[in-house]
């Protein structure tokens, strides 16, 4: 459970890296990444998103507790990783934004979707945990 506990806290903490500037500062990404000025609307977009990112990172630290109790945030991560990388993909393939500008969205989704699924909490403890009241020893 470590090696899964650690990756969790990781992807908390990119989360929380994330998050806070679309809260703080919604265009800042967009200044960063040398990206067209968007309309006024959009920093509302963003501030919500940038709340999201930071439920996940709450998601992420409470699931490294017991990642086997919290197994539902784990497979909500693996879900939103999906979508970013599909998105980025998407966005690349029809000249929405570059490679560059994507920076580092074409393989960390990836890279966390592999570290969830090889440490995924498997197994008949797993089950039992969820599944099954505890009985008392007769």
């Amino acid at each position: 459970m470590r090696p899964l506990r650690i990756t969790l806290v990781v992807i908390g903490i990119v989360q929380i890296f994330f998050g806070l500037p679309f809260l703080v500062a919604p265009g800042l990404y967009s200044v960063m990444l040398s990206l067209s000025s968007a309309p006024a609307w959009t920093s509302w977009f963003f501030v919500m998103s940038g709340a999201r990112f930071l439920g996940m990172a709450y998601g992420m630290f409470l699931a490294a507790r017991d990642p086997v109790k919290h197994v539902a945030w784990i497979n909500a991560m693996i879900a939103v990783q999906a979508f970013d990388w599909l998105g980025t993909i998407y966005s690349i393939a029809t000249g929405a934004i570059t490679f560059a500008q994507a920076t580092d969205a074409p393989f960390l989704p990836l890279i966390f979707i592999a570290a969830l699924l090889i440490w995924y909490p498997r197994g008949a403890r797993a089950s039992e945990n969820r599944l099954s009241p505890q009985r008392p020893s007769a």
